[in-house]
């Protein structure tokens, strides 16, 4: 099965971001992809972070999920939608949703972000948990032979999500990001490739990439690598697709060669 990674440089403009997350899924869709993912806030990045409580959506409408499901249907791909932001209970901030949309334009499934990002170096500062509420449960979903684990951006950090969310194994993990470029130069690629190794699957990581209109400059890097940890394709900045194949018969032989989630013992 063929896979896709949307790279993207979102702006602050919703329409623009849509135009081009269009235009990107129907080259993936072209060029064979089945299953393709756009990037943790592919449909906006403003100039403040508080930018996208403006376009919190309800849930199971709004116009970014309804274009998120005519473009799945559109083009008979499993679409996993980066994130939107969605109204959370206090009114105050919203869900950082992802939601997995299938061939037939229906919603399969949603996930929360649980952890939420906060770094400070002097320079650089970020705190999530201002506008964003915490998910709190692990989703994986079944996408036609796949069963892929949901993840978000700064979650990749949690090695113990990825475990709950391999009981039974998922064949992929999906990470939609918009990591940092200070932080993604030290850890996306290392972290990205050791949840591959460990969990022996396929990792899918569509992100953010280049110096966005706000003036933040988000790392990129978007790749998929294989239960090996083997990067098999990578775009460093720009948007763009990045593309790959998914083989049942590599995640077996893996897997019985070094059997270690079999191994497990805590």
């Amino acid at each position: 099965m063929k896979i896709a990674a949307v790279q993207m440089v979102s702006t602050p403009d919703l329409g623009r971001n849509l135009e081009t997350a269009a235009r990107l899924v129907a080259e993936a869709a072209g060029a064979g992809a089945q299953l393709v993912a756009l990037p943790e806030y592919f449909c906006l990045i403003g100039a403040r972070d508080t930018d996208k409580l403006a376009f919190a959506e309800p849930e199971g409408d709004g116009a970014i999920q309804r274009f998120l499901a005519g473009l799945a249907s559109r083009h008979g791909v499993w679409l996993v939608g980066g994130t939107l932001p969605l109204r959370a209970p206090d009114g105050e901030r919203v869900f950082n949703r992802c939601c997995v949309f299938g061939p037939d334009g229906v919603e399969a499934a949603h996930y929360d972000k649980i952890h939420l990002f906060a770094y400070d170096n002097g320079r650089e500062r970020y705190a999530e948990a201002t506008t964003l509420a915490a998910g709190d449960t692990p989703v994986a979903v079944q996408c036609g032979p796949l069963r892929v684990g949901l993840s978000v951006c700064y979650d990749l950090r949690f090695p113990e999500l990825y475990r709950a969310l391999t009981q039974p194994p998922c064949d992929l993990l999906c990470v939609p990001a918009a990591f940092t470029a200070t932080t993604g130069r030290a850890h996306w690629e290392l972290l990205l490739r050791a949840r591959a190794v460990e969990n022996q699957c396929y990792v899918l990581a569509p992100a953010q990439g280049g110096l966005h209109e706000s003036g933040r400059r988000t790392w990129g890097h978007s790749l998929i690598a294989d239960p090996w940890g083997e990067v098999l394709a990578q775009r460093d900045e720009g948007e763009g697709v990045v593309l790959a194949e998914v083989s049942a018969a590599r995640l077996a032989e893996v897997r019985s060669q070094l059997p270690a989630l079999a191994h497990r013992r805590l």
